[in-house]
């Protein structure tokens, strides 16, 4: 009984942050145009951090009550799951077309961001160090990244923008106060949300027996990645295929940048517990597919697609084993 109650409050927990995501979004996006915030700025980074809100969330939730394989599970798992899940789902759906300025940069930054994590963590197998651990001072290196790869970001879309001579600004959906309003009313379903998610997931993992890794890598980050999930299946029915790699390769980035970086930074060092290499592995290991699947003829294919999505099967089927 108990059990089912948990597993009952997880879900509640997952609505709260999912919703509440939804409607912080649309209230701070509001908020900024009545402010006259140009919307490109409001679209790379309100609407960036919203889709990643639950996963920072959670992270800053997880750590805060010291459940450090919490924090590392969500990122990681969350990571793997969008290339290769939802990706490859997009894909089969309708094969995503890849721009050369993706290739040359966009995918390479983020196997760069991977692999730089994953250096991170290896204190031990690169004899920096007498334990794994990622400290402060590496939380602040990946946020200052992020502050580069975010002027990147605003330059490029400022020079598109220019370019087709597209508005800057745009007519807010809400008044001011409803604007507010609804952004302090999704900041506070994610925050309920979160400690809901994180306190029962705990729970489960406890009463049955399972590693924190395995609950994070499965059940919080396939729950922090419906956001994700949802817009890409709609997006790519639409042929939106840029949109489709744009929402990933900026939440695999934020997730390593921010959703990990900001708790260690506040918190202090985080030591990996449970952490097993294919889990590191896998990490750099999908971004690197999707590289190479874009490389080969600028596109994602079906056939690539559901090699992703056995990938993924296969990878989750180990993390059981291992």
């Amino acid at each position: 009984m108990s059990i089912f109650l948990n597993v009952l409050l997880l879900i509640v927990g997952f609505v709260l942050l999912i919703k509440g995501a939804d409607f912080f979004v649309d209230g701070a996006a509001s908020t900024a145009s009545n402010f006259k915030v140009p919307k490109i700025l409001i679209g790379l980074t309100i609407v960036a951090f919203g889709t990643s809100a639950p996963e920072l969330a959670v992270s800053l939730q997880a750590l805060a009550e010291g459940s450090t394989d919490m924090v590392l599970g969500n990122v990681i798992g969350s990571n793997i799951l969008n290339i290769l899940l939802i990706l490859g789902i997009a894909a089969i759906i309708r094969p995503l077309r890849v721009k050369n300025n993706t290739i040359r940069k966009e995918i390479p930054i983020m196997v760069l961001i991977s692999t730089l994590l994953v250096t991170l963590f290896l204190d031990v197998q690169l004899k920096s160090g007498s334990i794994d651990q990622i400290t402060r001072s590496d939380a602040i290196a990946i946020l200052l990244f992020f502050a580069v790869f975010l002027y990147y970001l605003i330059s490029m879309a400022f020079a598109e923008c220019k370019r087709k001579k597209t508005k800057l600004t745009e007519k807010p959906q809400w008044k001011l106060l409803p604007s507010l309003f609804f952004t302090a009313l999704g900041l506070a379903g994610i925050i309920i949300g979160s400690e809901m998610v994180v306190n029962n997931a705990t729970d489960i993992a406890t009463s049955l027996g399972i590693s924190e890794r395995i609950i994070a890598l499965t059940v919080i980050a396939f729950g922090t990645s419906l956001p994700e999930l949802v817009t890409i299946v709609v997006a790519s029915k639409k042929g939106e295929t840029e949109l489709v790699l744009g929402n990933i390769l900026g939440s695999n980035i934020f997730n390593i940048c921010v959703v990990l970086g900001i708790p260690v930074a506040i918190f202090g060092t985080v030591t990996p517990g449970s952490f097993q290499f294919i889990d590191l592995g896998m990490l750099i290991g999908s971004a690197v597919l999707l590289f190479f699947f874009s490389l080969t003829d600028h596109k994602v294919s079906r056939r690539e697609g559901i090699f992703m999505l056995l990938a993924f099967f296969v990878y989750y089927s180990l993390v059981f084993i291992i």
